[in-house]
């Protein structure tokens, strides 16, 4: 988140370019049949180690082709929907996931080893138009040397972004262009319901908020605790994942007590991450295929440290970094997909007429 993440979140490790992966599966005749796309968010990414044992096994090459944050790539996929640019979807979450399905983008698939992912993570189960890939929570995140340099505690919750000692501290992404920030806006629809949201988002811009296109700009851009940055942002506080923090830790030697950014649990909102097959799909045997390797199990245990999101198969190992250094979060706001089908593109514009103006 990721990430979706992810977050999608999430979602944030170094994205892989458009390269050769393999699918399971027989191809048929011609050149076309022994290829797949994949479209995607740019912070897809998977190990060449996976990649490489998956394509001696068959005979599929896919390209990954990569479309901004996840709420531009959704959009895309709209507007490309019965001519795709592409085979398989990756990285549409719950907060968008009706857009899509309303447009007709998917078509129906049961994807092998469905059986491991819980069924509260299968948002369309009767009908599997998309399955469920990946959880995350995306969560304000804080440069803990911030802190400890001006002596202040960081902040919990979303009550605690309004206070004096906070202002202009914090970057969130704009809901109309990012799926973290269209979820962190939902989070506070989930905590102040639909008659307290726009008071607090009125007091958090005049608390000096400010909002970038995209999480990569507002993580590595503006956020002052991200590594790949180096520091050069000037905002402690960030909109991103409780998964980010590991990320800050991976390769780093001797690894340190505690990750140094940390998760402000208190304001999070919970994202799953789905893929599908488009329909109009020129390889679709190939992309029923590869919607199986991104159920497998091989896959699934690879997404922690690639993408920095939880698998959504529930027998699938998660490694020590990932859990030592992230946030579980116990309790995340949430909102029925139904809600959010309903309101989300009013939401939106009360937004942006509030936030961006």
């Amino acid at each position: 988140m990721s990430t979706s993440s992810r977050t999608t979140a999430v979602v944030v490790a170094a994205a892989v370019g458009i390269s050769a992966l393999a699918a399971c599966g027989t191809p048929g005749g011609g050149a076309d049949a022994k290829t797949v796309t994949l479209v995607s968010h740019d912070s897809f990414n998977v190990s060449k180690s996976v990649l490489a044992a998956f394509e001696k096994e068959s005979g599929y090459k896919v390209k990954i082709l990569k479309g901004g944050d996840a709420g531009k790539a959704v959009n895309q996929a709209i507007l490309s929907k019965g001519n795709p640019q592409g085979d398989v979807f990756f990285g549409i979450d719950n907060t968008l996931l009706s857009r899509g399905l309303d447009e007709g983008v998917f078509s129906p698939y049961e994807a092998k080893g469905l059986a491991h992912v819980p069924a509260g993570l299968q948002l369309d189960k009767g009908e599997h138009r998309v399955t469920p890939l990946d959880y995350g929570d995306i969560c304000v995140n804080y440069d803990r040397g911030y802190f400890a340099r001006h002596k202040t505690a960081p902040p919990k919750t979303f009550d605690d972004l309004l206070k004096p000692r906070y202002k202009g501290l914090l970057v969130t992404e704009n809901s109309a262009t990012s799926s973290p920030g269209l979820a962190f806006q939902l989070g506070t629809i989930a905590k102040y319901g639909q008659d307290g949201w726009q008071d607090y988002w009125k007091k958090l811009k005049a608390n000096g908020v400010e909002v970038v296109d995209g999480w990569e700009q507002a993580y590595y851009e503006r956020f002052s605790g991200s590594a790949a940055g180096k520091g050069k942002g000037d905002k402690p506080l960030v909109v991103s994942y409780a998964s980010s923090p590991p990320v800050e830790v991976l390769g780093k030697k001797p690894a340190p007590k505690e990750a140094p950014t940390g998760v402000a649990t208190g304001t999070c909102f919970r994202q799953i991450e789905f893929g599908g097959l488009l329909k109009g799909a020129k390889n679709e045997k190939g992309g029923k295929a590869l919607l199986d390797f991104l159920v497998s199990k091989e896959f699934q245990e690879d997404m922690p440290l690639k993408m920095f999101v939880n698998p959504a198969r529930q027998d699938a190992k998660v490694p020590e970094l990932f859990t030592k250094y992230g946030a579980t979060i116990g309790k995340p706001t949430t909102l029925p997909p139904e809600t959010i089908t309903k309101n989300r593109e009013q939401w939106i514009k009360q937004w942006s007429s509030l936030v961006l103006k």
